[in-house]
């Protein structure tokens, strides 16, 4: 009965299956009802992992392929997502798609609020969201001009935007042409099927009853129905959108035997205004509540709506368009959730629920004691709630609402409250007060007794600060409160109540300014919350040479090559590939243990589960268990929760789960380590010490004026791709050949390294194929090889095809990400911010097995120098072999961690000579040719120039002046800036990294097939090789089509990572052309007016091969660890960012307002490729630096698994002004067409923001005298901003 996401057997495969719990938008649809009494059509995007298939009777559901296709139409809503850039990997682009199709469906000329507002339900991983909002922008009718800084004048229009290094040069703006656009077309869309509304009509009066196996759905159509199914399954939930029993049935298993659906109910629906408020149907979604109240308020008295103002700022902030269409306001009420928003709210305003059952009707106060289910406040086991009453406020009333989440929109609240006070009227007395908190624990509490203890007290400082203690005293939360931020959510109780302290005080004023004084400008800043504006953007780049042919596409911003199938839900991924005869699908067991022996395992249970075909451990394996650094299928101990420990395979995934329910592992517990320091403490490392140096450190530190010594902790971060580790084997039945479908970055590894050597068989027997993969970011290297082992085996074992795909909290829990780092440094420095000697000890947490390990600590160490030359110089490095689950590459391998860590000391080095951070950047910086600490050569002119440029383009010494200007203005809010330079070294430290191979045919219709080891993870690989080989062989690029990635087409590939897959293959790709073209030289020059076509058929006449492959052998590079020295890297990239921010100093908030990006791509041979590449690592350098948080319990266990726990960067969190400009005029002689692989550069650039923060952080600890150094952690969270911003009520917290 359950998720339309799981009925899509009519092989539809466009919408995608991301998190399967509503969080990432991947599976939007749109869902269109008709209303039979009205005579109205409703349009609504909704997640279809929480659609039960019956709730969508007499429903229409559109999916992405009924949007559009290339083999009918293509939408204008794809075709501007696909020309616009705004897809990558592509897996999330068509629920983007769908969440605006429902929106345009709704308003042909939406606002761009309430564009952002339709997205605020899907993520993205790969873009950095920019391009999206530049598309969806262009159905608003409003001026596509930026109106820089809310003037109307464009920054294209500004004479300063122009720098030294734009004259001269073609510089071009903008990557997609609006002028080529299609008009949207009303009348093409789909109408509602005549034969539904028919089917509405008739069947409004029948009841609807669906039965399963296990499960009995009733929809009902009255009321007096609904009572009587009430009264006979008193347990039964109410289901009118999923969205919170579905999770439970989800996460926690719950089974209900029957459900009821109460949608078709009028009664339940309805909206009425009457004199003393609003009566809103528990039905009714919290998107329409919404909309009424936005129609409601400019209708009413401002005195009326303060109530429905503080629930529609909630409301705009409450979960993503998806769930606030399905969600209704009687189950966001009902379920209590101490996180619910709009509760806490609803009951300091003195809501009333009206209730009903068999026995008759009453009515309840929705209330604390309701919220804390109280039993004689509470709705008993047969009622409902039907509706509920929101009253008017009155002039003396003052509502506020407050919450605080991780991410400003689509998150749960850490903390959120409603609070009121009604005055004696023309007086600041208080006759009455109610203040709700949610978040502090199970259930909404009430600051009842401190309330009443201020009743007749004036609205004053002494009374705010007595309420402050007084609620701390009665809000208690304990230190090991589930959830943890303990000091920071008692913090929050009390900013949020000196916020409505102050916003009463504002309010009052405006009622009576004579008798109460204007609010002061030092409190005046704390008033409100952020408001996003729309994100600009402008990206900038050297246009081709004028003299280039046309028909040349290298260096101008083509489409993805994927692009439109991308937004037509086309593009097929591993997962999506029809089913084959005979499969059977595949569920883990994992590890509940850290550390544990395996005594036994029980199988019995398991293999009695209908539809469960066998069970497959260790013994299966007839070869090698995985390779000698990690079991496929863990043997006698388990060594990190999450660890594979055996499958289940059966003839459906569900089959599959339910089989895995039953099985029965019993261990014997054996110590664990979990950190980096237990690890120092037990000496326990994989590998020797990896180590540099240069230089004298002793003598460099005596030269020194000053010595500072600190420690660093940077957490880990989640891939998060939106596609899941997914594999389809299928044995081809002869001569042990199997053919292996996989998500994976190095196809060689799976079959090479993993599947030849456990099933005993040649690798050429094995034939791996992987068409695209949505999303990597490097956590597709080494873990898909394990999970291909793993079905392989149950292939091996069954003699048929398996389907093996993760659930969303399965891969975080079994895949590892980012590596945990800890760094101590005690660094050297002159009074005038020169640095003399700097001895760094960086330590990362590798988790149980080596994985990439020993590479990433060898790159820590190697790129800790960044930008700076340091004189004397030692790094010594060491991966830590902890319980945890395995570590691996991440983008930036390293360098993000290292990186942030030395420009937190280069901070440190600032603050303590008191001169400004850019200074003693740039004092410290490489300059012309140098040497680096491992004694490679570097040029760092253009270092020097992508810093004077981002100075120059983003305004840096006029915009820091006029920060320091609102700082002085504003106490509780505060601005930062900060400007970061980088250098980033690209590729591999080992020469057979970068070979590459690849294979190019020429058929005789003169059409071009290429081939070649890179995988498409949405870096827009072969749209760079497409582009290759059209100005290589001197054709349109229309004639050039690439079809796989396979190892039976190019063996031996090396993986595609490290920032050269375009660099490596492109050249093996020119290579293979050159060798082509020139075979068909003598026929061109006896026929050079001939065309493309006649020359193939004439080589073909003349036996002439039409087939070749190219070779590159690969950068010369080596690096010796026994002296710390060698060429370790082909070459650098550089790149400097500015960003500024503002922070709320009372909650941790903060807002990005710019960011500016230079960047020495040299010469792009796709500038939109490119700068998607920058816009996309750079948003997830901003996760990683201040928001993504994973959380593990004491005993090793991940607490964050999925998307309502580990917030992502959204729409909402990117810069309101996005600029990147990429370098003109530079080169890069040793790769093709002079161009720099720069996937993973990006991503450090981040940290520019982490540091804009700190510099806000720094203005606020001056200005309360908190002087001195100090040292913030990444990621630098809502927590650890607001604790860093030390003031009264944090010292409060402390004392209460």
């Amino acid at each position: 009965l359950f998720s339309l996401t799981a009925a899509f057997a009519v092989r539809l495969s466009g919408t995608k299956y991301g998190c399967g719990i509503g969080g990432c938008g991947a599976c939007t649809v749109m869902i269109s009802t008709y209303e039979p009494t009205s005579k109205k059509i409703m349009h609504y995007p909704a997640n279809s992992c929480l659609l039960p298939i019956c709730s969508l009777h007499s429903s229409a559901v559109t999916t992405v392929e009924g949007v559009g296709s290339t083999k009918t139409r293509v939408h204008p809503i794809q075709e501007r997502l696909a020309k616009c850039h705004g897809s990558q990997c592509g897996f999330c682009t068509p629920g983007m798609v769908m969440s605006m199709y429902a929106l345009l469906r709704n308003h042909p000329e939406p606002s761009m609020e309430q564009i952002t507002a339709a997205l605020d339900g899907n993520l993205c991983r790969c873009t950095g969201y920019r391009p999206i909002i530049d598309t969806y922008k262009s159905f608003t009718g409003e001026t596509a001009c930026c109106q820089l800084r809310g003037t109307g004048q464009c920054c294209l229009d500004k004479e300063d935007v122009c720098s030294s290094s734009d004259k001269g040069n073609q510089m071009h703006s903008g990557l997609c042409n609006p002028e080529e656009f299609q008009p949207v077309d009303p009348t093409q869309e789909f109408i509602f099927p005549p034969e539904l509304m028919r089917m509405a009509q008739e069947q409004q009066k029948r009841t609807l009853v669906f039965r399963g196996e296990r499960t009995t759905w009733i929809s009902p159509t009255n009321l007096r129905e609904l009572l009587e199914l009430k009264a006979m399954y008193p347990k039964a939930p109410l289901i009118v959108g999923n969205t919170s029993v579905g999770l439970e049935m989800k996460r926690d298993g719950v089974h209900h035997p029957v459900f009821i659906h109460p949608t078709r109910i009028p009664d339940l629906h309805v909206v009425s205004n009457t004199n003393n408020g609003l009566v809103i149907g528990a039905a009714c979604s919290l998107a329409q509540l919404r909309d009424i109240l936005m129609k409601v308020v400019p209708e009413l008295p401002e005195e009326k709506t303060k109530i429905f103002r503080a629930l529609l700022q909630q409301l705009k902030t409450l979960a993503g368009e998806q769930i606030r269409s399905l969600a209704s306001l009687g189950g966001h009420i009902v379920s209590r959730g101490s996180t619910w928003d709009l509760n806490p709210v609803l009951a300091v305003g003195n809501s009333v629920l009206s209730l009903a059952s068999k026995d008759g009707t009453r009515q309840i106060p929705l209330n604390d004691q309701f919220l804390a289910g109280y039993e004689n406040a509470d709705l008993k086991p047969k009622e409902i709630i039907v509706s509920v009453f929101i009253p008017y406020s009155k002039k003396d009333d003052f509502v506020s609402a407050f919450r605080q989440a991780e991410r400003r929109r689509n998150a749960v609240s850490v903390v959120n409250s409603g609070m009121r006070v009604l005055f004696k009227p023309n007086t600041d007395i208080i006759m009455d007060m109610n203040i709700l908190y949610g978040g502090t624990g199970p259930i909404t509490v009430s600051a009842r007794k401190s309330c009443q203890r201020l009743i007749g007290r004036q609205w004053n400082e002494q009374m705010l600060d007595e309420a402050c203690k007084l609620v701390l005293g009665e809000i208690s939360l304990s230190p090991s409160a589930p959830g943890g931020k303990v000091e920071y959510r008692r913090t929050l109780l009390v900013s949020f109540l000196f916020k409505f302290y102050l916003e009463v005080l504002y309010g009052l004023n405006k009622m009576v300014s004579a008798k109460f004084p204007d609010l002061s400008k030092k409190n005046l800043s704390a008033l409100g919350a952020f408001h996003s504006e729309v994100p600009q953007g402008m990206q900038t780049y050297q246009d081709v040479d004028p003299v280039q042919p046309p028909q040349d596409p290298v260096g101008r911003p083509i489409m993805h090559q994927s692009g439109v199938k991308h937004a037509t839900g086309e593009a097929v991924y591993c997962n999506d590939i029809r089913a084959v005869d005979e499969e059977l699908f595949l569920a883990v067991v994992t590890s509940s243990r850290a550390h544990a022996k395996i005594v036994t395992i029980d199988v019995s249970e398991a293999l009695k589960v209908p539809g469960v075909v066998d069970v497959v451990t260790a013994e299966d394996v007839p070869g090698k268990n995985g390779t000698d650094d990690e079991q496929a299928y863990a043997k006698d101990e388990v060594i990190c929760v999450g660890q594979i420990v055996c499958a289940v395979v059966a003839e459906s995934a569900v089959q599959a789960k339910q089989g895995v329910e039953k099985m029965k592992i019993e261990y014997e517990d054996l110590e664990p380590i979990l950190t980096i320091e237990d690890a120092i403490k037990h000496n326990s490392y994989f590998g020797k010490e990896k180590k540099i140096e240069q230089g004298n450190i002793e003598e460099g530190f005596k030269s020194a004026d000053e010595i500072i010594e600190g420690e660093i902790h940077i957490g880990g971060q989640e891939h998060f791709y939106l596609e899941t580790n997914s594999v389809l084997v299928v044995p081809r039945g002869e001569d042990n050949e199997m053919d292996v479908h996989v998500s994976t970055q190095d196809a060689a590894r799976v079959q090479v390294i993993q599947i030849s050597s456990t099933l005993n068989v040649q690798s050429s027997k094995i034939m791996c194929h992987t068409k695209r993969v949505g999303g990597a970011f490097g956590g597709k290297i080494t873990k898909p090889a394990i999970f291909a082992v793993v079905a392989a085996v149950a292939a091996n074992k069954t003699g048929r095809p398996i389907r093996f795909t993760l659930e969303r909290d399965e891969d975080m829990l079994i895949t590892g990400g980012r590596h945990p780092f800890f760094g101590k440094y005690k660094v050297g420095f002159t009074n005038d911010g020169r640095i003399t000697a700097a001895d760094i000890e960086p330590y990362i947490n590798a988790g149980c097995t080596l994985d990439d390990s020993e590479m990433v600590i060898e790159y820590v160490v190697l790129k800790t120098d960044n930008a700076y030359k340091i004189p004397n110089l030692r790094i010594r490095g060491r991966a830590c072999k902890t319980n945890l689950p395995s570590n691996t590459a991440f983008r930036g391998f390293g360098f993000p961690q290292s990186g942030l860590f030395t420009e937190s000391w280069i901070t440190t080095v600032a603050t303590q000579t008191g001169l400004p951070q850019e200074k003693i950047r740039e004092i410290n910086m490489y300059k012309e040719v140098n040497l680096t600490p491992f004694k490679e050569e570097l040029d760092a002119t253009n270092l020097v120039k992508c810093w004077k440029e981002c100075m120059e383009k983003s305004e840096y010494y006029s915009r820091k002046t006029a920060v320091e200007e609102f700082n002085k203005q504003n106490y509780w809010k505060k601005k930062g800036i900060a400007i970061i330079p980088m250098k980033f070294s690209v590729g591999f430290n080992a020469t057979q990294y970068h070979q590459a191979a690849a294979l190019v045919h020429i058929y005789t219709d003169g059409s071009v097939l290429v081939t070649h080891g890179g995988i498409e993870l949405g870096q827009g690989i072969h749209t760079k090789m497409l582009q290759i080989a059209s100005r290589e062989l001197k054709v349109p690029l229309s004639y050039v089509h690439f079809c796989e990635t396979s190892t039976i087409t190019v063996p031996n590939a090396i993986v595609t990572a490290g920032s050269i897959g375009s660099d490596v293959n492109g050249k093996a790709v020119q290579n293979a052309c050159q060798i082509l073209r020139k075979r068909l030289e003598p026929i061109i020059n006896k026929n050079p007016e001939g065309k493309w076509e006649d020359w193939i058929t004439e080589a073909y006449d003349q036996s002439v091969s039409l087939s070749a492959t190219g070779y590159f052998r690969g950068y010369m590079v080596n690096m010796n660890w026994d002296t710390g020295e060698g060429q370790a890297f082909p070459y650098f990239v550089f790149g400097a960012a500015c960003s500024e921010v503002e922070i709320d100093c009372l909650t941790g908030d903060h807002k990005n307002i710019r960011t500016d990006i230079v960047m020495d791509a040299c010469f792009s041979i796709n500038p939109a490729v490119d700068i998607g590449q920058i816009e996309g690592a750079f948003v997830q350098g901003v996760g990683l630096y201040t928001m993504e948080e994973i959380k593990f319990s004491p005993e090793g266990e991940q607490y964050t698994l999925g998307p309502d726990t580990y917030k992502i960067p959204a729409v909402c969190d990117i810069p309101e002004q996005f600029r990147v400009y990429l370098l003109p005029n530079s080169r890069n002689p040793i790769a093709i067409y002079s161009a720099k692989g720069i996937g993973e550069a990006g991503l450090f650039l981040g940290c520019s923001v982490f540091f804009a923060i700190w510099d806000a952080v720094a203005a606020v600890r001056k200005e309360r005298g908190l002087t001195g150094t100090f040292t913030l952690n990444s990621p630098l969270t809502i927590e650890r901003i607001r604790m860093a911003c030390a003031d009264n009520f944090t010292e409060m917290v402390m004392v209460f």
